[in-house]
């Protein structure tokens, strides 16, 4: 399958998954951190940004899925087996990559499918509203204010992100063609095996984070981490301390 990425850097292959919404832009901020000591591709997994959303024939565009996609490009370029390293959703399909044996390492910040149950659904009032606001996103979102109040759900610090990066994140959630799908089958389900990953994993829990926390109970193998400071997607938060994760969990394996 095709997908869209970014690659730069020399070193271990280091592949890159966004959050639900977002696009491979989210990591704009670490990524030249990462290039000084990994190959580093950032993806748009499929229904995201560049990327078409997957052919399923009628059945949920799942995690499994998404990862199997994305293996298939990871192996279509050359690197069948990788670290990987992804935030939210994109957490998940690193999971899922590993339980799967396509992934040599996992550094999931802020996973999402570790939850006790499957969520109920949840009404889309804010994708429709950053959908209706589209065409003044570059206006409305020039002060530090409106930035605030557009990204305070998933950032400590929306503040930090510049207006150019935060009119993108914005049309990216609106724009998603797979969204809709691909959420209501993460919602619908729950990763199950992270017992029997083999390969390092190293989840990353950003301190406040309003949208996903740990489990109670992890293997003992399974390394966590706090992310101090940081939002769900802490990538503008604090880019040092999430480049520094993401090194340490791709010098294993």
């Amino acid at each position: 399958m095709d997908l869209g990425y970014d690659r730069r850097g020399s070193g271990q292959p280091l592949l890159l998954l966004h959050s639900l919404g977002t696009d491979r832009h989210v990591w704009a901020p670490v990524i030249d951190r990462l290039a000084e000591r990994r190959d580093v591709i950032a993806v748009d997994l499929p229904g995201f940004g560049d990327s078409p959303p997957v052919a399923v024939n009628g059945d949920a565009p799942t995690a499994r899925v998404l990862a199997a996609a994305v293996a298939r490009f990871a192996a279509g370029i050359g690197v069948p087996k990788l670290h990987v390293a992804g935030n939210s959703l994109g957490g998940w399909v690193a999971m899922q990559m590993a339980l799967d044996g396509t992934a040599r390492s996992v550094t999931a910040i802020a996973p999402a499918g570790l939850w006790p149950r499957p969520l109920p659904p949840k009404p889309e009032v804010a994708r429709r509203l950053a959908r209706a606001a589209a065409p003044v996103l570059s206006v409305a979102l020039a002060s530090e204010g409106a930035r605030r109040l557009a990204l305070a759900g998933t950032m400590a610090h929306p503040e930090r992100v510049p207006r150019e990066d935060a009119v993108r994140l914005v049309r990216s959630y609106a724009a998603a063609p797979g969204y809709s799908d691909v959420n209501a089958a993460m919602r619908a389900g729950r990763f199950e095996g992270i017992e029997r990953i083999r390969v390092p994993v190293t989840l990353a829990w950003p301190e406040l984070d309003r949208l996903v926390g740990p489990p109670r109970v992890l293997p003992p193998r399974v390394r966590s981490v706090l992310l101090r400071d940081c939002g769900h997607v802490p990538m503008w938060d604090d880019p040092v301390q999430v480049a520094s994760v993401l090194l340490a969990g791709s010098a294993e394996g």
